[in-house]
C-alpha cells in the first residue's frame, strides 16, 4: 500500500501524500533558491513581480529547439501514478497548459481520447507538433495561445496539467478558468519538478557531475548576476504558494504524488541544450555574444569531463492533485 500522510508544502498543506516506490525521502522539494536581492544588472531591465507581471513573448526566445533534448524527460512512472490515482482509462481529454514542446502532453497522450497542449510561445508549439509527428502520436492538438485566454471555447476536459508553467501566468485568473472547464470528477495536476539539472547527492555515479555552479557563474558574466526573465529581471525567483491560489479558485485538496529520482548519464550536447532551454539563459539573450558564450561553455564542460559524459541524480517529482469538489 502507498504511504499516505498529511504534510506541509509551500503555500499550505496537502491532504495526503502518495509515495511511488519506497525510496523517497522528505522533504519532497526544498524551497526555491532565490537569486541575489541586489539588482546589480542594467537599470534598463525592469524587475518582475507577480502584481506587475505581463506575458513577455521573448521569455523563451530561441529555446524551443533545445528544450526537448536539454530537459530531463518525465518518467513513465509519473504517467502510471496519475493513471492510478485518477483512474485514467483512455477516455476524456487532457489540457496541458504551458505545454512547452509537449514534454508532459506526449507522455500522457495515450491515457486520453485527446490531448491538447497550449503554449504562448510559437516556437514551443511548433516543436511540440514536430515531436508528435516524429513519435507517431496522432491524438494531440496544439494551440498557440495564452492561458489567460481560456476557456476559449475548448469545452470540458477531464484533466488539466501545469508542469513548471503556472508561475508565468496570471494565476488566479487561469486557475478559475480551468476549474470551470473541468468535467464532473475532473482534476488539476500541478507538477513540481526540476528537469534542467539534477541535485547534489551522495550516490556513486559512473561519470563526473556537470559543473552547475561554474555554469551559473559563466552565465552571470554574460547576462549579469540577477536572473533574467526575457526583457526583465527576476531578482527574487518565481512565485510560490500554488495551493492557496487553487483553493481560492474553488479547488479542494491537494493530495500529493511523489516520484523518486534516479541516476542519469548525459552528454555534453545535453548539458549545452539544458542551459539554452532556460528562460534565464535563452539563446537570444546573449545577442551577438552567443557564439562566444557557447565556446566558453563547451570548454568548461570539456575540462570537467574530457570524454564528454556526465552523470547526476534527478530530483524527485511531486504532483499536487486538486479537484473541483461539489459544484
Amino acid at each position: 500500500m502507498p504511504d499516505m500522510t498529511e504534510t506541509a508544502v509551500p503555500g499550505g498543506f496537502v491532504d495526503a501524500v502518495v509515495r511511488v516506490g519506497d525510496t523517497v525521502r522528505r522533504p519532497a522539494l526544498p524551497p526555491r533558491r532565490l537569486c541575489p536581492r541586489l539588482l546589480l544588472a542594467s537599470p534598463m531591465l525592469p524587475s518582475v513581480a507577480e502584481s506587475t507581471w505581463e506575458w513577455d513573448p521573448s521569455l523563451y526566445s530561441g529555446s524551443a529547439t533545445y528544450y526537448a533534448r536539454g530537459r530531463l524527460a518525465y518518467p513513465t512512472a509519473l504517467a502510471d501514478a496519475l493513471a492510478t490515482q485518477l483512474h485514467l482509462d483512455g477516455s476524456g481529454r487532457l489540457l496541458d497548459v504551458g505545454c512547452g514542446p509537449g514534454s508532459l502532453t506526449l507522455l500522457l497522450a495515450d491515457r486520453f481520447e485527446e490531448a491538447i497542449g497550449l503554449d504562448a510561445d510559437r516556437g514551443m508549439i511548433d516543436e511540440a507538433g514536430r515531436l508528435a509527428s516524429q513519435t507517431g502520436t496522432r491524438n494531440t492538438r496544439w494551440l498557440h495561445m495564452r492561458a489567460e485566454d481560456l476557456p476559449a471555447g475548448l469545452g470540458a476536459v477531464r484533466l488539466v496539467t501545469f508542469a513548471q508553467s503556472f508561475h508565468w501566468m496570471d494565476r488566479p485568473r487561469v486557475a478559475a478558468a480551468v476549474r470551470g472547464m473541468l468535467e464532473a470528477g475532473g482534476a488539476c495536476a500541478h507538477v513540481h519538478a526540476t528537469t534542467h539539472q539534477g541535485v547534489d547527492s551522495t550516490v556513486t555515479l559512473p561519470c563526473p557531475r556537470p559543473p552547475h555552479s561554474a555554469i551559473a557563474e559563466l552565465v552571470g558574466r554574460y547576462l549579469g548576476p540577477v536572473r533574467r526573465a526575457g526583457r526583465g529581471l527576476l531578482p527574487h525567483g518565481t512565485v510560490t504558494g500554488e495551493a492557496e491560489v487553487y483553493r481560492a479558485a474553488g479547488f479542494t485538496g491537494p493530495r500529493r504524488i511523489e516520484i523518486p529520482g534516479h541516476a542519469v548519464t548525459r552528454a555534453t550536447e545535453d548539458i549545452v541544450a539544458a542551459v539554452f532551454s532556460l528562460s534565464s539563459s535563452a539563446p537570444d539573450l546573449f545577442g551577438d555574444h552567443r557564439a562566444a558564450f557557447e565556446t566558453e561553455l563547451r570548454q568548461l564542460l570539456l575540462s570537467a569531463s574530457p570524454n564528454g559524459m556526465f552523470s547526476e541524480q534527478t530530483r524527485e517529482i511531486a504532483v499536487d492533485i486538486s479537484t473541483t469538489g461539489s459544484r
